[in-house]
């Protein structure tokens, strides 16, 4: 008895800090976000509103255009950073003249923390920055990046996927090392070209990865709030106001932190759905090859 539990406690102890961390860090902010939820403040005092929060949400116009904008951005960016990632890790694993230099520009981006790469791009986005001087020598007026309700979210999906893509690429790396260079040889001795071995060898033994990577980018770019706080603020004209910084405003800039709270539990059930029909399609498939 006392062998059998020793090795249980001794489990129990190294898991300890990390479930610990999982509490407060994890569990007890979402928590603390539905309870408070379901409360107002109301002359410096919390009062109880039930479902009041979320029934006030179906009738905003300023919710409903954030969460508009929110899948758009996710729809545009997720696939242009998967797809960048993977092109970029079938090259990092190739050997040719000069790769070194390749593999070394791919992984600046991680080194670049996310606020010092949002103050660069904000330099060399602005109406006398380096991108407006580089397409002015093709003859191209210099235009409004980031103030620009045509432009501006555009301008955030470019920043962002050059930030994410490098760090998605390394998961992907790891994947393409796990597959067995034997059976690109028989495919080859097959007569099977670059293209289909892609297509039938590559990407169907990367679908654990290729899931992974899916579904922890969509769930960052479901939650990007930094770049849009420090270059647009949701602007110009809502375009870049996503659900993140919609909730951000309604409680720290107009103090209405149950519709805040209101906004991220709605913003972490959307998440799940999402992620949960992710699983369930990629895994479906995998079952019936």
């Amino acid at each position: 008895m006392t062998r059998t539990r020793s090795p249980l406690l001794l489990v129990a102890a190294l898991l300890a800090p990390a479930i610990a961390g999982l509490v407060v860090f994890r569990l007890y902010p979402i928590a603390l976000a539905v309870s408070d939820s379901f409360f107002n403040m109301v002359r410096g005092h919390q009062v109880f509103v039930g479902v009041g929060n979320y029934l006030s949400l179906i009738a905003d116009s300023a919710f409903w255009k954030s969460l508009q904008v929110t899948f758009w951005f996710n729809l545009l960016i997720n696939p242009i950073q998967i797809a960048l990632s993977l092109g970029l890790a079938l090259l990092y694993v190739q050997k040719f003249r000069g790769i070194a230099l390749y593999r070394f520009l791919f992984l600046i981006p991680i080194g670049v923390s996310l606020p010092v790469a949002v103050i660069i791009w904000r330099i060399m986005l602005s109406q006398d920055g380096l991108v407006n001087g580089l397409i002015g020598i093709a003859g191209i007026p210099a235009q409004p990046w980031l103030t620009s309700e045509s432009f501006a979210l555009y301008s955030i999906i470019a920043i962002a996927t050059w930030k994410g893509i490098s760090y998605w690429m390394i998961f992907i790396i790891g994947g393409l090392q796990n597959i067995s260079t034997e059976i690109y040889e028989a495919a080859r001795l097959d007569g099977a070209v670059a293209w289909q071995r892609l297509w039938h060898i590559t990407i169907p033994l990367l679908r654990p990865t290729l899931l992974f990577v899916l579904v922890a980018d969509v769930s960052i770019n479901f939650l990007l709030f930094a770049p849009i706080f420090m270059l647009t603020q949701g602007g110009p004209a809502d375009s870049t106001n996503v659900l993140m910084y919609e909730a951000y405003k309604s409680g720290f800039v107009f103090g209405d932190m149950g519709r805040a709270m209101a906004i991220i539990v709605v913003v972490v059930l959307i998440l799940l759905v999402i992620v949960g029909l992710q699983f369930r399609l990629l895994n479906g498939k995998q079952e019936k090859k």
